[in-house]
């Protein structure tokens, strides 16, 4: 987890569907043991992946508590810090008046609140001069024709990175937000801290770039839960003398909305008397997809006329942006900015601060493969042909081959690839089927078949089984009352919910265990049929032996017990006449010496 950069994942939460990698238009998304983690090098900070996670696994960095930090006093000394508000805060917030807003983020600490929208206007009156300037000065063999705007940073960073060859058109001025926080600086004095506030993420990555002018960036997101958190009474604030410094905005609250930054360089061209000035074309690119398809392709030499373009990354602008935070229709948030804005009878010539700033070429590194590499990269995926790519998009990439290029860049994992993934099941559910011993069917509700292995055609189809081998799926379809007798049982176990057990089922002279049971509920059931006629009769011929065995034993055991019967009687008899005659000599021999005696 890399919560130093703005958007970051949490992996326990993220549910392997992918979407992320699908709404990101520079797929900065990589896939790790299915998990999805930002490619922070890739990223512009759009915001895409955190408004279409459907887990809410993507994340915003919270800078709740490093704000707090640059508000608590250090050394005992509390430093002056101005909050920086976006001009959105209009449509945002509109339910709560301008004065006790500023109240509210008075009592959070702040010293004081002003608009972004002075920036703008700021940047508006530079941009206007420098669109007339440079016409009068590259006259019609001028070079630059083709102007881009500066002011949202996250297009900013996709034309430096994805767009390389157009970052020398982008408006060498800085953002309303920088030059917002330099005009609070020079009035205020270097020393304050600027935080600002608005829909935006890639101002937290502007911020980070630019600490000497923007200390922090929170999202109206974050703004929200903050004042939950302090349990503001909103109720008892006093308002009545609250204002914006160091003046209130004027036509710069137009920025947020699409083509809002258009209009008002054309009120600032009033100014200028060039006579092409009315020659100059206006765009607004509002979204990555529509830039890319702007510039895609395009040669600045084929210009007759000047044009700008206000360049957008969020689609309607930043009424769109991805920390909104505000369930409001975007109508009703547009029509509430547009009501607020006021515009000023004469704008100035001249801009009262301008912060120069160059945008360089980062081109993000796009390594060449080759034929054949990509071709064993689409073969983990099971693409062994054109035929085989279906460009489904299930994965996240519009194409199979832009996945094939995922793979080689280790951002990609074969198992997003749902054809592929379900070609292994199917291979292994068949090889498991074909393979097992026993019988095995499917049914659907309407008790056709759906599936059947080998061993359920021999054993209730034997005379069909050759032609099932030339066609494997003859079976499905069929009703199964036609092949077996115990239908009832499949239409019992639809509606029971529960296995569905019987043993000894008699069918043409056979006997079947059959085990039915419930795979998807009220829409398919199978069942696990096993011959046990040869087991059974095998048990009976065991038992009828057994009982022969047993049988003869006894008889045996009853004519050893008579044998010992008689053989005991003779022997008693036998010692019994022993005795008697040994009794009878030794009678004799008293009698004898009794008389003897006399």
């Amino acid at each position: 987890m890399n919560k130093i950069f703005p958007v970051y994942t949490l992996k326990n939460e993220c549910s392997d569907c992918y979407k992320c990698v699908r709404h990101c238009f520079v797929k900065a998304i990589k896939i790790e043991s299915g998990h999805a983690s930002v490619i922070s090098d890739k990223c512009i900070t759009c915001g895409a992946c955190v408004l279409n996670c459907p887990s809410k696994a993507k994340r915003v960095r919270n800078d709740i508590e490093k704000v707090k930090n640059i508000l608590m006093p250090k050394n005992g000394v509390k430093a002056d810090v101005y909050v920086s508000l976006a001009p959105s805060f209009s449509g945002v917030f509109s339910d709560i008046p301008k004065e006790k807003f500023i109240a509210i983020l008075k009592k959070l600490g702040f010293k004081g609140v002003s608009e972004t929208a002075i920036g703008a206007q700021a940047v508006s009156i530079k941009t206007a001069e420098m669109l007339c300037k440079g016409a009068e000065e590259n006259g019609q063999n001028g070079e630059q024709k083709l102007f881009i705007s500066s002011a949202c940073p996250a297009a900013v960073d996709f034309i430096r990175m994805y767009h390389p060859e157009f970052a020398k058109n982008i408006t060498p001025v800085a953002s309303p937000a920088l030059t917002h926080a330099k005009i609070l600086k020079e009035k205020f004095g270097e020393n304050i801290k600027v935080v600002f506030i608005g829909p935006c993420i890639a101002k937290k990555n502007e911020a980070d770039r630019n600490p000497d002018l923007i200390s922090a960036a929170l999202t109206f997101e974050e703004l929200k839960y903050w004042l939950n958190e302090e349990y503001i009474n909103m109720d008892t604030i006093r308002y009545d003398e609250e204002h914006f410094v160091p003046e209130d905005a004027y036509e710069g609250s137009l920025y947020p909305i699409e083509g809002g930054m258009n209009d008002t360089i054309k009120k600032c061209l009033r100014n200028y008397e060039y006579k092409d000035v009315k020659g100059i074309k206006f765009l607004t690119a509002s979204s990555l997809e529509t830039i890319d398809r702007v510039l895609k392709g395009f040669d600045e030499k084929t210009l007759k006329d000047k044009i700008f373009i206000e360049a957008l990354s969020c689609a309607a602008g930043c009424v769109g942006g991805p920390g909104i935070a505000d369930k409001k229709s975007g109508l009703d948030i547009v029509t509430k900015i547009i009501d607020y804005t006021k515009f000023r009878p004469e704008i100035p010539k001249e801009p009262e601060t301008v912060v120069c700033m160059e945008y360089p070429k980062n081109p993000v590194e796009d390594k060449k493969y080759s034929v054949e590499e990509l071709r064993k990269a689409l073969k983990r995926i099971g693409k062994n042909s054109i035929e085989d790519e279906l460009n489904c998009g299930g994965c996240g990439y519009s194409s199979c081959r832009e996945m094939g290029y995922a793979l080689l860049r280790n951002e990609a994992e074969p198992s997003q690839c749902a054809s592929y993934m379900r070609q292994i099941a199917h291979r292994k559910a068949d090889a498991l089927l074909r393979c097992m011993p026993s019988a095995m069917v499917m049914v659907d509700k309407d008790l056709k078949i759906a599936e059947a292995n080998d061993s359920f055609i021999k054993m209730f189809m034997p005379d069909m089984y050759d032609v099932y081998s030339q066609n494997p799926d003859m079976l499905k379809g069929a009703a199964i009352e036609k092949i077996v007798d115990f239908a009832f049982i499949f239409k019992t176990a639809l509606g029971d919910y529960s296995d569905i057990h019987k043993e000894h089922y008699p069918l043409n002279n056979r006997l079947y265990d059959i085990t039915a049971f419930t795979i998807e509920k009220d829409e398919l059931v199978g069942a696990i049929i096993v011959d046990v006629t040869k087991s059974q009769v095998n048990r009976e011929k065991i038992a009828q032996k057994a009982h022969e065995v047993i049988t003869k034993n006894i008889s045996i055991v009853q004519n050893i017990a008579c044998l010992l019967g008689e053989h005991m009687v003779e022997t008693e008899l036998l010692l019994s006449s022993i005795a008697q005659d040994y009794d009878k000599d030794a009678s004799d021999e008293e009698e004898s010496g009794t008389e003897n005696g006399k």
